[in-house]
């Protein structure tokens, strides 16, 4: 039978996640449950942590302060929400929509059955009682990311075709739907058009590219970030950085043991904070930059939004150049262990990044000066991305 855990375990746990101290890997060990589940529930801490402060200002319920029309308008309101809740929820996998079954009811199911919980989410209640998955991630699966990381940050162009052959030649006998499934974990698409590369949330927009044709001429007129994926020796953690076209400064960067919207936003509000506002922020469709948390924060500062279209990511070659600096100069010689270790060498490293290491296409000089003088740097945005003055 799967284990059923009390509210206050899965607030401990959530909370050790959003610490930050430890890999998703190295809790869900640490406590004997399932990484999927490390993120779940930090993610419900995190959602629900503005409940907490209006809990005591005693807002009235809906029976308190509404009529009775209201109440009926409410209801109908309601069944209309729960009908397209069970139209949208078909459309998920039987693996996913099983990981919502809270059998322990002790918060997260408000009281409803297991068996009115599987009717909602239209799962068979059988499914539920399903051996539960190994804990962590296993020792293979962490050595092929790593190889993926690492042939990935070569070769950002390289799908899960190529990436299949290169684990074979070097000795994995791997099937490509177990690539495929690593390198989403990773957060990876190759850089080339094809179908369900940087996929999106279909309920999230998608706004216009606005790039193309466009000279970068000034620093903070165009900004772009992107995710990368950093092996440790007991689990991963993913990298979030902003970089200016103009100057190739690192703006922004935060790490995060869960792969959601939380610590780009994070990233993005400390770069404002620190900078001026670019007049354009670039992105590619993730659900973590199509979300509406993160784009309230572009659209709140005056920013225009620009999202790369399928196969055009390779608009985002400078922050694909500098993971490759990142990893090569700083995270693979180095071999971190823990993310606390991670953590301070990164902040020494992009301190050295933007302000002691030249760089060739800047003419030898440092981003910190390009973007301080604004001179030295810049960019032209071709249909096929043809690179001057940078």
């Amino acid at each position: 039978n799967r284990k059923t855990f009390s509210a206050s375990f899965k607030a401990k746990v959530g909370l050790e996640a959003i610490r930050g101290v430890k890999t998703t890997n190295e809790i869900a060990q640490a406590y004997g449950v399932h990484p999927v589940q490390v993120g779940q529930w930090k993610k419900a801490i995190t959602e629900q942590a503005e409940t907490l402060f209006d809990i005591k200002r005693g807002r009235k319920t809906v029976a308190e302060s509404a009529d009775p029309e209201r109440l009926y308008s409410e209801i109908g309101k309601l069944k209309m929400e729960l009908d397209w809740l069970k139209k949208k929820s078909g459309s998920e996998p039987v693996s996913v929509r099983r990981a919502w079954i809270d059998r322990a009811g002790d918060g997260e199911s408000l009281g409803l059955p297991v068996s009115h919980q599987c009717r909602l989410v239209g799962i068979a209640r059988s499914t539920v009682y399903a051996p539960a998955p190994v804990g962590v991630v296993s020792d293979l699966d962490l050595e092929l990311l790593r190889l993926i990381d690492e042939e990935y940050t070569r070769r950002p162009f390289y799908g899960s075709r190529r990436m299949v052959v290169s684990l074979r030649q070097q000795g994995y006998g791997v099937s490509r739907k177990r690539v495929q499934r690593l390198m989403r974990l990773l957060g990876l698409a190759g850089l080339v058009p094809g179908p369900h590369t940087s996929k999106g949330h279909p309920e999230h927009p998608i706004y216009p590219y606005l790039l193309r044709g466009l000279s970068v001429t000034r620093p903070n007129q165009v900004w772009s970030t992107d995710i990368t994926y950093i092996r440790l020796a007991r689990g991963f953690v993913y990298l979030v950085a902003i970089i200016d076209w103009y100057s190739r400064q690192v703006q922004g960067w935060r790490v995060s043991n869960t792969l959601d919207a939380g610590f780009c936003i994070d990233c993005l509000e400390e770069a404002l904070r620190c900078h001026a506002p670019p007049e354009i922020f670039n992105t590619d469709q993730g659900v973590q930059f199509t979300s509406e948390a993160f784009t309230r924060v572009l659209r709140a500062a005056d920013i225009a939004i620009s999202m790369d279209g399928r196969g055009r990511a390779l608009d985002n070659v400078f922050v694909e150049r500098l993971w490759r600096s990142v990893k090569y100069e700083d995270v693979y010689p180095k071999g971190y262990e823990t993310l606390p270790e991670l953590l301070t060498g990164l902040t020494e490293y992009f301190v050295f990044y933007n302000t002691q290491r030249p760089h060739q296409s800047l003419g030898y000089r440092t981003p910190e000066k390009v973007h301080q003088s604004g001179q030295g740097g810049g960019v032209t945005i071709s249909n096929r991305f043809a690179e001057t003055g940078g």
